[in-house]
């Protein structure tokens, strides 16, 4: 049985050169980088700021993915889908920032 592709590691794909530039120019505040696929917009939050957009749930796993993030020296990646109404996250190592 094959497993399903995840699109959105393919979003991330295409965007990776816009990711690292923009993550680049924040990286000193950590930010929490989100590309809209549906406005095709790249940005990047602080993390505070960007904890309060979301539900006491999500701000919970926020934390927790954050805290994580940082002490393997990675970055948070999110895909926001409205189409579809999701929103994944993803974790990236921020000793790797290269192109794919």
């Amino acid at each position: 049985m094959q497993e399903k592709r995840d699109e959105y590691l393919d979003v991330i794909h295409e965007q990776w050169e816009n990711i690292l530039t923009l993550y680049k120019r924040f990286e000193d505040k950590n930010p929490i980088m989100l590309f809209d696929i549906q406005e095709q917009r790249l940005y990047a939050y602080p993390f505070n700021e960007y904890k309060k957009e979301l539900s006491k749930k999500s701000q919970q796993r926020l934390k927790i993915q954050f805290e994580e993030a940082a002490i393997n020296d990675n970055f948070i990646v999110f895909i926001r889908d409205n189409e579809k109404k999701q929103l994944r996250s993803y974790s990236f190592a921020k000793n790797n920032l290269v192109c794919l």
